[in-house]
């Protein structure tokens, strides 16, 4: 078995690198701020420098067996290929895990970020020793993973699980995908954000009918507080993410859906709402059967489920 291996985390702000042992403990983590510039060359160094650093402090003269590497972006895991990322345009088409690997000199192996904290829910967290699951993200966007009969899913091109794409409302708001009424524009932590603005003019006595663009803590601060306007938006994402929850349970029938990501701070405001329409819009006997949860790792399931793949890779690596 490994003795370690590595795992990043690359976002649109932050770039984490950790060396985790084969149970899950993290030895050592670097991180940096996403390079400035936004493009291929100081995105591969940066990761290749954080690298350097964990191999440094962690390895104790040994090398890693490999490197898992989640992104924020459409990916091909088998080709570790970027297809389309709308953070980080600039590694469209790109050949991410071959260029790390040089940069770094370690084997890489790409995953999507919202399939990579599925399988680090699956592995460590609030989905371990269930065998059907799905991951949903509620950050900045809205992602997911697929965990099906304990393997993850990942499509044909490796594009499975773009749950944030579920179109919740046909003629609803355009999406940055090109499509309309994607549930990434109802419920994401952008979305809390413009419906809060969207409605201040109805409810003058909010504490938040000042506040021009509330970030999504302030909004969810509010609704803990009982203030109406706050409550209302979150009754809105939790209608819209009900109602795709309901159709993934009439699809997938899975055992446990894990909602993770910073906005899932929200979940105690969502729940009522989300449930209530999962259950109105769903098959009965699924329905009732599904656990809705809160993921229980953080922001290391991404780095813990990159790690899994990494433990779990079979040779030939990308190179």
């Amino acid at each position: 078995m490994a003795e370690y291996v590595l795992a990043a985390d690359l976002g649109g702000t932050n770039i984490r690198v950790a060396a985790v042992d084969p149970a899950g403990s993290i030895l050592y983590q670097s991180r940096s701020a996403t390079p400035e510039t936004r493009t291929r060359e100081p995105i591969v160094q940066t990761i290749a420098e954080l690298a350097r650093k964990c191999i440094a402090e962690a390895g104790n003269g040994r090398q890693p067996a490999a490197f898992g590497l989640a992104a924020a972006a459409l990916v091909n895991s088998s080709e570790g290929r970027v297809f389309s990322s709308p953070n980080l345009p600039d590694l469209d088409g790109f050949p991410l895990a071959g260029a790390v690997s040089d940069a770094a000199g370690v084997s890489v192996i790409l995953e999507n970020d919202a399939t990579a904290a599925a399988i680090g829910e699956a592995w460590l967290g609030a989905s371990r020793n269930v065998g059907s699951s799905i991951c949903i993200t509620l950050g900045t966007g809205v992602g997911g993973g697929i965990i099906l009969d304990g393997r993850p899913w990942r499509g044909i091109d490796g594009t499975a699980a773009e749950i944030g794409h579920i179109c919740v409302e046909p003629r609803g708001v355009s999406c940055g995908c090109g499509s309309f009424g994607c549930l990434e524009q109802y419920a994401s932590a952008t979305a809390i954000t413009r419906m809060a603005d969207e409605l201040a003019e109805g409810f003058p006595l909010s504490v938040l009918s000042g506040d021009r663009s509330p970030s999504s803590r302030a909004v969810f601060d509010a609704g803990i507080g009982g203030d109406e306007l706050a409550l209302e938006v979150f009754r809105r994402a939790g209608f819209y993410l009900g109602t795709a929850i309901a159709g993934l349970v009439n699809v997938l029938n899975p055992e446990m859906i894990v909602i993770a990501g910073g906005a899932a701070a929200g979940w105690e405001l969502l729940a009522g709402t989300v449930r209530q329409t999962m259950m109105e819009k769903a098959f009965q006997r699924p329905a009732e059967r599904v656990k809705l949860v809160p993921a229980e790792l953080g922001d290391n399931a991404g780095i813990l489920g990159a790690a899994q793949v990494a433990l779990q890779h079979k040779p030939p690596f990308i190179k």
